[in-house]
């Protein structure tokens, strides 16, 4: 009796390289729900990893590497990338290193860029009780620049760092070549909202809630970004944990001396400077810029430029714009 052949199934009656494919696709599939599982438990339960994880991509793109160097009383978080002239950015108050990630795609491939955590803020360390008004961290970022062996520079800051650059840049003319000023404190300027909320004992930048901090980046951008609620969360533990700390800067910064530290030190300043403004910053309002060229008696150069469609963080809302200013300024001195 001949042999009956066993029935074809449609899995056995495709080729091998058909199986072998559908068995990687499964695979693949399996991983795939697994990874998006475990993001979900990542974002339900430790957001603060998500927002690390996105520093590092940008930092990738940005082709900056993180490094950490003693100065001083601080243990210093900073990028580094690129090559060609330096150029070190110095951010603001209660913000950190990546604010510049975005717009620092823009310059790595033409200069040598450098991005430290100031001193008490972001991964840099923190002394309890010590001092970190301008005058005290121009001093440290002295101490930066001799164990990062920073020699000639372009030296960028905004807000609160454009003051510190400010102050810096008089102290050492040595060693900054230029100075940008973007969206800097230290400048007299046209009394806004932001200044009557101060002068009437607010502190802007703390939040305890979603509502108060899209309150806060209603206030600082033009358009607003869109926060997930648990990255909003993370933001919103960082800032109660720092609150004590924020509190105490805040009120040092808002002193006279501090809110006003570059007024008299315009005059000394003897390098190319470039102010930076978003026409409609809500913080510091753009009149600033007319103290700055008024006050720049020696600059050799002086530029200004007026971004419209951002507020004041033009290097988050037009990281490519502000990195082509920038970019011009330092190849022009």
């Amino acid at each position: 009796m001949a042999n009956t052949p066993a029935p074809v199934t449609p899995s056995t009656a495709r080729p091998l390289w058909q199986r072998l494919l559908l068995r990687r696709l499964k695979f693949l599939i399996v991983v795939a729900v697994v990874l998006g599982a475990g993001a979900g438990l990542v974002y339900l339960l430790a957001p603060q990893l998500l927002v690390k994880a996105d520093a590092a991509r940008m930092a990738m793109q940005a082709h900056v590497d993180k490094r950490t160097v003693v100065a001083g009383d601080t243990t210093w978080s900073y990028y580094e990338g690129g090559q060609g002239p330096t150029i070190v950015l110095l951010h603001g108050f209660a913000a950190n290193k990546e604010n510049w990630l975005e717009m620092a795609k823009g310059l790595t491939d033409h200069f040598h860029v450098v991005i430290p955590d100031l001193p008490g803020w972001g991964e840099s360390s923190r002394n309890e009780g010590g001092d970190y008004g301008v005058p005290a961290q121009a001093a440290r970022l002295e101490a930066f620049a001799q164990a990062a062996g920073l020699q000639h520079f372009l030296l960028v800051g905004q807000s609160m760092g454009g003051a510190i650059a400010g102050v810096y840049a008089a102290d050492h003319p040595e060693r900054v070549a230029a100075l940008a000023l973007m969206s800097s404190l230290g400048l007299t300027f046209k009394e806004n909202d932001f200044v009557r909320d101060v002068k009437a004992g607010k502190d802007p930048f703390l939040f305890s809630n979603r509502e108060e901090l899209e309150t806060l980046l209603a206030r600082i951008f033009t358009k607003p970004p869109h926060l997930p609620g648990r990255i909003e969360d993370a933001l919103i533990r960082r800032n109660v944990a720092d609150r004590a700390f924020i509190e105490r800067t805040f009120a040092e910064l808002k002193q006279p001396e501090q809110a006003f530290a570059l007024d008299p030190v315009l005059a000394k300043l003897q390098m190319p400077v470039l102010g930076i403004w978003c026409h409609d910053d809500k913080i510091i309002d753009v009149s600033a810029l007319d103290t700055m060229r008024n006050g720049l008696k020696n600059a050799p150069s002086i530029g200004a430029t007026v971004l419209n469609g951002c507020n004041h963080m033009p290097m988050l809302e037009k990281p490519d714009e502000t990195a082509k200013i920038i970019t011009g300024f330092a190849l022009a001195h």
